[in-house]
């Protein structure tokens, strides 16, 4: 079974294209990376998925024909979009945060209090004042409180201290082995993404140049592709 299929995904800024004729399929409970050097069109891809880019082609979610939907039609059918650079609510609390992006499902406060005990400790704290990696936290429990089927998470872990990044990346694996969520996670942590990813789509110029299980992606296919 396909949950969110993009088949031949082209996408332009302007006169620029940005994505030729781009592939990836993602099955229920699946996590996918989406990989490739900087500039090669993920977050394209993304923005594409989530209808915040115009793109042609076809883009389905669960059967459901996403190319005319706005944005929040596609949220409204389970994508939860974790987007690069955080953009939580500054001067709203954790808690407030976490309320205006409800929807009815098991996903709750406490519930992501649970997997981020840092975000049940400052529920009543101004997002602003919280640290980098306390307000990345947030961002992923406020899509999980949309309750989605789909969850992305772009540059999740970027800029982040080590210890913090572990503790995501340790979300990411609970949330893997514990809910059934499929996820769709773009990162350039290619040892992390091994330890929680079924599958890779790897993007080059716009266009997917490798797909395949996580343990078929070689050392020679990671240096060549994305210079690690």
């Amino acid at each position: 079974m396909t949950l969110l299929q993009a088949q031949n995904l082209t996408a332009h800024y302007g006169a620029s294209q940005a994505l030729f004729d781009v592939n990836l399929t993602l099955a229920p409970g699946e996590v996918l990376a989406l990989m490739g050097r900087n500039g090669m069109g993920k977050t394209t891809t993304v923005k594409s998925i989530c209808r915040m880019v115009a793109a042609q082609g076809t883009l389905r979610l669960d059967g459901h024909d996403l190319t005319r939907l706005p944005s929040h039609k596609v949220a409204k059918l389970g994508v939860g979009l974790v987007p690069e650079g955080r953009r939580c609510f500054a001067d709203l609390t954790v808690s407030e945060n976490l309320i205006a992006a409800a929807r009815p499902g098991a996903w709750d406060e406490t519930r992501v209090g649970a997997l981020f005990p840092r975000l049940a400790e400052r529920r009543g704290q101004i997002a602003r004042s919280l640290s980098g990696g306390e307000q990345q936290m947030l961002a992923i429990g406020r899509a999980l409180m949309t309750n989605p089927r789909l969850l992305i998470l772009d540059e999740a872990t970027e800029g982040l201290a080590p210890l913090v990044r572990q503790e995501i990346w340790d979300a990411i694996a609970r949330l893997k082995r514990e809910t059934g969520m499929a996820i769709l996670i773009v990162d350039k942590s290619l040892a992390e993404l091994r330890g929680v990813c079924d599958r890779a789509v790897i993007l080059d110029r716009g266009r997917d140049v490798w797909t395949g299980v996580m343990d078929a992606l070689d050392g020679e296919a990671a240096q060549r592709l994305l210079g690690v």
